[in-house]
This record gives C-alpha cells, structure tokens and sequence, in this order.
C-alpha cells in the first residue's frame, strides 16, 4: 500500500522540510509533543541525500501511528504491534529503501513486543522511533506497559500493580545495534539523535520521551522544564565522563559493590567517574539502569555498534542460491530440487 503512489524521481541535494511535509491536517491534541517530533523528522530526512521516493515509514495503531499520513514519502498505517514485521519484509525485499518504524509504547511493547524484539535481534536495518508518553492515549488514558506503578488511570482506578518496562534495557536485551533516547522538546538534542539513527546501518531504536498533555500531562517535565532540567538529565557522550548538572559538578561512579552511585566531582575526583563507551554492551545496560528519582536520567546513544544486516544477509543467500541456479532466477528457485506435478 502506497498512500503517494506517483511520487516524480527527486534530486535529494535540493530537497528541503517542506518536501516532506503533506497537505493532510494534522490531527494531533493541540499541545501534543508528536508535533515536535514529526518537526525534527521532517527537518533530519533532507540532510540525509536519500531521494524522497527512497523513504518508506510504517506505523501501527496509536496516535503516533498517524504520522505516515503526514510525511510526503511511501507509507503505510498498518496493524497493532505488527510495524516491525511489515517493515522487515519491505526492508528485505528492497534493501536500497529508508525503511522507518513509528510506534508508541503500548503499539511496540504490549501487542506488538515479540515482533519489536525480533526485529531488533535479527538486526534489520529498520529506524524505529518509540513515542513513550506512559500512557494510551488513542484509547483515552489507560496504563500502558511503561506507566510507573502506582499509576492511577481509568483502567487501573486504585493504582497500577504492574512493574514497567524499561524501553532501553530491552532494546539492548534483544541486541538492538543502535539504541538512544531524547525527549520531544529538545529540538537539537533530538534532531542530532534521530540523523545519527538514519545513518546507522541496522537496527536503530530510539525511545523519545513524548508528552501526553491530555491524558498523562508533566509525566517528563522534569526534564523539560529549565528549572529542573540540568539537575536530572544526563547527557552522554563517547569517551567524556558521566557528569550532569548545570556545571557538570556531579557525576556517576561505582561503590565498593559495584553498584551506582551519586558523587561530587570536586570532591570525589573525576577519574573516579565512569566513561561512556558506545561499543560497551555492559556499560550501555548499566546506564539503562539509571532511573529517576533516585538518578539522573541518561539521554544520547546508548550503544553503537556494527553488525551484518538480516537483509544484507538475506540478499547474500538470494544471490549465491541464484547463482547455483545457473541464473535461472526466482523461478529457477522454485523449481530446484524435488518438485512434483499434481
């Protein structure tokens, strides 16, 4: 299904947001942070050089899940949790294309979470952006897998007895090869994230914290708001060391029983500090296991790291299989080996 079937050839050196941008009305709550998420992507996806008709974008069931209809490529709004699945097969039958996954927390990681974690193992060459706003917000506020517990909604009136899921530490669980996380209203934080995603080849998740200002209004706000903002969010960064706060004065280091804690640079020193290394699995899953309130919370790129494809992989056997065939070709698959006529 192509919602642009007749999209012209386009020279990618010349194209700009507004190429991406359609003339369908956004139907979004106004406020909603989608809004400035669909901004940066429709910013990130001309700084890339890939030809407009060359991006597809695959979405589930959700709010989120609206955004194939408001970005001017090959698309499809497809079915609850399944985007990873449908994506899979579009990436491996036509590995030159851009394929991108929309979700939201509940689409990815209730219904949809065996086809998210196997499409991260598989390593597919897939871009998946999760909107997390611990909340259903198309369904009108009921708890969702990532709701803190506790959680009082419509569905849970007494408070949520369920544990979360920690989006971060699955996608490293399932062996995702790019895994980050930003947050909505960071335009530039974001944007650099969603470009170092686009250009990773194989799977990228990228968790975006994401306001629900309807039904889980502020769930982030200590993160967004200028006044809080420093004191909670921890930036990382490749090989500097895991400081945060307005002047970087505390950072994270390791007790005698290699558990996490809390320290004061001046005081502690910063060789005591942990340093961030993308291609460290351990290091990239201790990070994921930093959670507010009792620490700050990492933003940036967990883990980076190379990996053949599963397209790139498939593509290979395709064509050695098609060689032995003597170039017969797809056909000559079908055809090989025993075959009977009924």
């Amino acid at each position: 299904m192509s919602l642009y079937p007749k999209l012209p050839s386009t020279d990618a050196s010349a194209l700009t947001r507004k190429d991406f941008q359609t003339d369908q009305d956004v139907r979004w709550c106004p406020g909603c942070g989608d809004y400035a998420i669909l901004a940066q992507v429709h910013k990130t996806l001309p700084e890339l050089g890939i030809p407009r008709e060359n991006f597809v974008f695959i979405s589930g069931i959700g709010c989120s899940s609206r955004f194939p209809y408001y970005t001017n490529t090959f698309g499809m709004h497809s079915i609850h949790g399944r985007a990873p699945s449908i994506a899979t097969g579009v990436k491996t039958l036509r590995p030159d294309l851009s394929v991108w996954v929309v979700t939201g927390d509940g689409d990815a990681l209730s219904i949809g979470g065996n086809h998210l974690i196997h499409a991260l193992r598989r390593n597919v060459d897939l871009k998946i952006l999760m909107f997390n706003n611990r909340i259903y917000g198309l369904t009108k506020g009921q708890y969702s897998p990532t709701s803190e517990k506790g959680k009082k909604t419509k569905s849970t009136p007494m408070g949520s007895v369920d544990y979360p899921f920690n989006p971060i530490s699955l996608a490293l669980s399932a062996e995702a090869t790019f895994v980050a996380r930003s947050v909505d209203v960071d335009a530039k934080h974001l944007g650099a994230v969603l470009e170092r995603a686009a250009r990773h080849k194989g799977s990228a998740f990228v968790e975006i914290y994401q306001n629900c200002n309807i039904f889980n209004d502020g769930a982030f706000e200590y993160l967004t708001d200028r006044a809080t903002k420093a004191d909670h969010e921890l930036r990382l960064e490749h090989g500097k060391p895991v400081r945060f706060g307005p002047n970087g004065e505390r950072g994270v280091a390791l007790d005698a029983s290699m558990r996490p804690v809390v320290v004061d640079v001046a005081t502690h020193g910063e060789d005591r500090l942990l340093v961030h290394d993308e291609t460290n699995e351990a290091m990239a899953f201790f990070l994921s296991r930093l959670v507010h309130p009792d620490f700050p919370t990492p933003v940036g790129v967990f883990r980076a790291v190379e990996r053949p494809t599963y397209d790139g992989l498939v593509a290979e056997q395709v064509d050695a299989a098609v060689a032995r065939g003597k170039g017969g070709g797809v056909q000559a698959l079908l055809d090989g080996g025993e075959t009977w006529t009924v």
